[in-house]
């Protein structure tokens, strides 16, 4: 059940970073392109959010390798935030 479970939040990740790679000019010029940058933005300033509070810092802290990542995901996913309700409020 997990893996498929996995499988699928992968996919839509994918699909996410797709529609942004192939439509790019739809999601900045029309309406419904920003109304899903609001879902995006929504989605990853959440991710964000459960980032420092639904994990554990057991996970990360004192162990250099993921602690690297943690800051390098998490700065991703402030840019990918930022993006996405600047293409919405703009």
């Amino acid at each position: 059940m997990m893996t498929i479970h996995t499988f699928f939040i992968a996919l839509i990740v994918f699909l996410m970073g797709l529609l942004c790679l192939t439509s790019a000019e739809e999601l900045i010029e029309t309406r419904l392109g920003k109304t899903i940058s609001l879902g995006l933005g929504i989605f990853w300033t959440l991710r964000l959010i459960i980032q420092f509070f639904g994990y554990s810092t057991k996970l990360w802290k004192g162990k250099r390798f993921e602690t690297i990542f943690h800051i390098l995901f998490s700065g991703f996913w402030i840019y990918l935030s930022i993006i996405f309700w600047m293409n919405y409020i703009d």
